[in-house]
């Protein structure tokens, strides 16, 4: 096992861990509960509370102190990914290589599961023993800023509005960079957060989130046309079933491949002047080669 993936692993089990202290599978769990496990722990790659935890410690903090914060990304993550996943809006039936929580949990469930985990999230991160009051609004903030109509589901309402469209690369750009860019730039945010970092360090781990998440979405959106739904853990041709303008069909597999490493660069240029930075970097670098 190479130290990137046993860094990235070990994050993954703090999480995990730390979700079934909060949720565990008992007999007197109602359908809510058991709806809200199923998406949440589910397999998945963990990069947002990893990242997390990795700016926590670039930035000279605990890993601990840093977990309510990286555990409250990932819930907010995880009632995205529920919420894109019902027929009102992408209508997708995998995810994380199983049916979607609707297909199972149905959509009233699944979308009460989705809200529960959103209140959720912002009461691990307000609440956080570690850390003092002020820190935890900070961050309160920050997750509300980037996962609210300026960030995330402003990127997402964009995206419904755009279907048949034609969408410009500038387009793409500015719905990407709220739709995936944002929650990632909350996740290496609240590693400063919770570091004590000071304002230049955070602004960049803004940069380096800003453009890692650009080229994550690039290289999610060849994927999507490149590999099977099988391989890929999630209905694959669902950007075309959609018709959805991406990188991948405005630039091309190569193009948007091309792009993907001009932007990699960029992320790992704004934290190359700190000590430690290189996981960080080699990590988006690696990200490139992802198959799923």
């Amino acid at each position: 096992m190479s130290a990137q993936d046993s860094r990235l692993e070990k994050h993954v089990k703090m999480v995990w861990d730390a979700f079934e202290e909060c949720f565990p599978a008992v007999p007197g769990n109602t359908d809510l509960i058991k709806s809200m496990r199923y998406s949440l722990l589910a397999p998945g790659k963990r990069i947002r509370p990893h990242l997390t935890m990795e700016f926590c410690k670039l930035f000279g903090g605990e890993e601990q102190k840093a977990l309510p914060y990286a555990c409250a990304v990932e819930a907010l993550h995880t009632y995205s990914l529920i919420h894109d996943d019902l027929p009102c809006m992408d209508n997708d039936d995998l995810r994380r290589g199983r049916p979607t929580n609707h297909r199972v949990y149905g959509e009233a469930m699944a979308m009460l599961a989705g809200d529960a985990l959103q209140a959720f999230a912002f009461g691990l991160a307000a609440s956080n023993p570690h850390l003092d009051g002020e820190k935890n609004a900070r961050a309160v903030a920050l997750l509300a800023d980037r996962s609210g109509y300026a960030g995330m589901c402003g990127g997402q309402e964009e995206d419904i509005q755009n279907e048949d469209k034609a969408v410009t690369g500038a387009d793409l750009d500015r719905i990407n960079m709220k739709k995936t860019g944002a929650l990632l730039e909350a996740a290496c945010g609240l590693g400063c957060i919770a570091a004590g970092a000071d304002e230049d360090a955070f602004e960049s781990a803004l940069t380096y989130a800003r453009n890692f998440g650009a080229a994550f979405q690039i290289i999610d959106d060849i994927l999507d046309i490149t590999v099977p739904s099988k391989e890929l853990g999630k209905s694959a041709l669902s950007d075309v079933k959609n018709q959805k303008t991406t990188y991948a069909t405005l630039l091309g597999v190569q193009g948007a491949s091309e792009l993907a490493r001009r932007l990699t660069g960029r992320a790992v240029r704004a934290i190359e002047a700190y000590e430690g930075s290189e996981y960080l970097s080699d990590f988006a670098t690696k990200l490139l080669e992802r198959k799923k």
